[in-house]
């Protein structure tokens, strides 16, 4: 007899393409479904999870979080925002932080900051480069700021001052920058357009280029940051210190959080300037803490950058046992090019085998597992995908 609950599932609005599945449990690398069917999830609510589902640290943050102290209001400090903040700056080459709910959140934040900062010290300068392809969010003005093809039309008129340049080519940043200009912002690897990395040289040439002109430059790590690439923050490998950064996804281990860090010289905000409802509750703060000290822990970004490894290695043999294309990325982010449009359909066959992928364009797929990922893991997740190829038409 099935005594399962009945979900009236078109009670939710229709903003994305779901498969028939409703998922009740999820436990480290695995989630499970309604019968209790379980699948290797490749995808982590888009590296969301850095440490899986449901990791004992966050919910043992959580629950003793919650029984002291939720939220007070923003408008009052409270002792684990502090401790996220400190963690935070002193692990990084920022000094202060603003907490957000959503990685969009964080880089409207970090447009608003840019734009202030312009106002006083630029002569009202505002326009921020940022690249074809990029992805900052899916609020207007993140929208304005991304690359996506098409997102000029969705919501039309985008917010002005958002010139593309192309990611890799210096000469065409050089070709944007005028008396309006502000800053550059960029993710350092472009997660949505396929895990499209940005070269050090371009990332250092850029650094020197802001310089120059007296430009800020921003580093969307909201995908890319905490553990996601192998160190803290992606941009430590490029030798280069930014003005801000964005984090978001994995700093909550699965609990929506993001933060906007800065340096000194950029903090400019006035009272009234930023806020939020839920910036920097206790309850939500304390997962951040979970998150950063678990991965601070002796040992924890070595082993990431050991499974990043195994799962690379492992899909350059896949790519060459049945001809595909490059594997690109760093760490636990990855790409691997199908040579043509069959994405949806390798997604698909994915699934019904019990390993849950992304193919953020119809050419690649993207993987996002677990950091704390064990090397069978791995393992079993390549089995299923090598299955799935040689299965298809």
């Amino acid at each position: 007899m099935n005594t399962e609950p009945t979900l009236m599932k078109n009670c939710l609005m229709p903003t994305t393409s779901r498969p028939d599945i409703v998922f009740v449990r999820g436990a480290g690398s695995y989630l499970f479904d309604q019968q209790q069917r379980r699948y290797l999830d490749w995808v982590q609510a888009w590296a969301v999870n850095c440490l899986g589902h449901s990791p004992d640290v966050v919910v043992q943050a959580l629950c003793a979080q919650a029984e002291k102290l939720m939220n007070p209001g923003p408008a009052f400090y409270n002792e684990p925002a502090i401790e996220l903040a400190e963690l935070l700056t002193s692990n990084s080459c920022f000094d202060r932080v603003f907490f957000g709910s959503s990685g969009a959140e964080a880089n409207e934040g970090a447009i608003k900051l840019a734009r202030k900062w312009g106002q006083k010290f630029k002569g009202g300068a505002f326009e921020i480069i940022t690249f074809v392809n990029g992805f900052h969010g899916r609020t207007l003005a993140t929208m304005s700021a991304s690359g996506k093809a098409g997102w000029d039309t969705i919501f039309a008129p985008q917010l002005d001052g958002f010139p593309k340049a192309i990611l890799n080519d210096l000469s065409s940043v050089r070709a944007l920058i005028r008396s309006q200009t502000v800053a550059v912002m960029l993710e350092p690897i472009q997660g949505e357009a396929g895990v499209i990395p940005a070269s050090p040289e371009f990332i250092q040439a850029l650094r020197t280029l802001c310089d120059e002109h007296q430009l800020l430059l921003i580093v969307d790590e909201v995908q890319t940051g905490c553990g996601r690439t192998g160190t803290l923050f992606a941009y430590e490998q490029y030798g280069i210190e930014p003005d801000m950064m964005t984090l978001g996804k994995g700093l909550g281990g699965g609990v929506p959080i993001s933060a906007l860090l800065a340096k000194e010289s950029c903090c400019c905000f006035e009272y009234g300037d930023q806020g939020g409802t839920f910036s920097g509750t206790p309850l939500i703060t304390a997962a951040g803490v979970a998150v950063i000290r678990t991965l601070l822990t002796e040992g924890c970004l070595p082993s990431v950058r050991q499974m990043g490894a195994q799962l690379a290695d492992g899909l350059v043999a896949i790519s060459k046992e049945f001809g595909l294309g490059e594997v690109r990325g760093a760490g636990a982010l990855l790409a691997l090019e199908l040579g043509r449009d069959i994405g949806a359909d390798v997604v698909t066959a994915a699934r019904a085998k019990g390993l849950l992928l992304n193919a953020p364009r119809p050419h690649c797929l993207r993987f996002m597992p677990a950091l704390n990922s064990t090397s069978a893991e791995i393992v079993e997740g390549l089995d299923l995908l090598r299955q799935v190829l040689k299965e298809l038409p």
